[in-house]
């Protein structure tokens, strides 16, 4: 969500000509975030996000779109992209694949406690549900393919030890990618940073363009690495218990997903390490970024190659 593409008021003004959202009254470019630019744009109608999509294609984003459009009608609390005057919700702007979806009300939460990590396990399950109806069909993007991909490109840059454990651990999940679990639409990147809240309520679940179909237990997986750990990777009881219980009461985890969860924490964090090594070692230009610290992900990893948290 940084600024890659700059986009200024008279060319938004031109390009709203193409809805009935009203007439532009105020831009801001919003800085967080690494792959897409993003505005906040206010309108005479309302408050809603401009996004132009950096490396995902015209042909790859109905996918994501439609997903967020079926989770909305389900009453999941995530964006609605807006249909133009030509009922599509995907245009072009300044030459980049360009969408209007609702703002959120709510804002992310720093220091989550177990009553916010009860309502993202209760929602991330709800999600998980409503996705059962989606017809849409599209691999994780960033699954093991990338993953093999990415450790090549970042393995020059990384010293022995860390080119050690990441071979290591490639080798171990390899063993593990033909396990039958529960699969569909996951966000994959259900993060702090992507969950708005209002006091202790979500307003609304955001930045669906990592989703893919996968095991509905990775999604869980990387939503526990990033909620329920402390600074140095390890997971905090109290928060985890109150996500997985949350979660739990409304899907009931299968034998197969409780016999795998201590691989699937470590696919998660290695998922995350990779992304972050190679956002490090080989950024993109942008008029405003934000690359996070790869070594966080990596001591996630080294926690959960050791201490594993239960399912159950």
């Amino acid at each position: 969500m940084s600024v890659f593409t700059r986009v200024t008021a008279e060319e938004l003004s031109a390009w709203l000509k193409r809805y009935a959202i009203g007439t532009l009254v105020d831009l801001q470019g919003i800085a967080a975030g690494i792959e897409n630019t993003n505005y906040f744009v206010t309108t005479s109608h309302g408050r809603f996000v401009l996004t132009l999509f950096e490396r995902l294609s015209a042909a790859e984003l109905p996918f994501y779109l439609n997903l967020m459009a079926h989770l909305a009608r389900h009453g999941i609390p995530c964006p609605a992209p807006i249909a133009d005057r030509s009922d599509e919700y995907l245009g072009t702007l300044n030459t980049k694949p360009a969408c209007f979806v609702t703002c959120l009300p709510g804002a992310p939460v720093g220091s989550p406690q177990s009553i916010h990590c009860e309502q993202v396990g209760a929602t991330l399950a709800d999600m998980h549900l409503a996705g059962r109806g989606y017809g849409g069909k599209l691999e994780n993007p960033r699954g093991p393919k990338w993953w093999r991909e990415a450790a090549r490109e970042v393995t020059p840059f990384l010293d022995e030890e860390h080119r050690g454990l990441l071979a290591s651990e490639l080798e171990f999940q390899a063993r593990y990618r033909s396990l039958d679990l529960p699969r569909g639409p996951v966000h994959a990147d259900l993060f702090r940073d992507n969950v708005l809240f209002e006091r202790e309520r979500i307003g609304g679940v955001i930045d669906f363009y990592f989703a893919g179909i996968d095991a509905l237990l990775f999604d869980l997986a990387v939503t526990v690495n990033d909620w329920c750990v402390d600074s140095a990777g390890e997971i905090d009881s109290g928060r985890a218990t109150a996500l997985l219980g949350a979660y739990r009461r409304a899907r009931e985890f299968t034998r197969i997903e409780e016999e795998a969860w201590p691989v699937l924490l470590r696919a998660a964090a290695l998922r995350f390490w990779l992304s972050r090594l190679h956002d490090f070692y080989l950024p993109r230009a942008g008029e405003l970024t934000h690359a996070h610290d790869p070594e966080h992900f990596r001591r996630v990893l080294e926690a959960r190659r050791t201490r594993p948290f239960p399912l159950v």
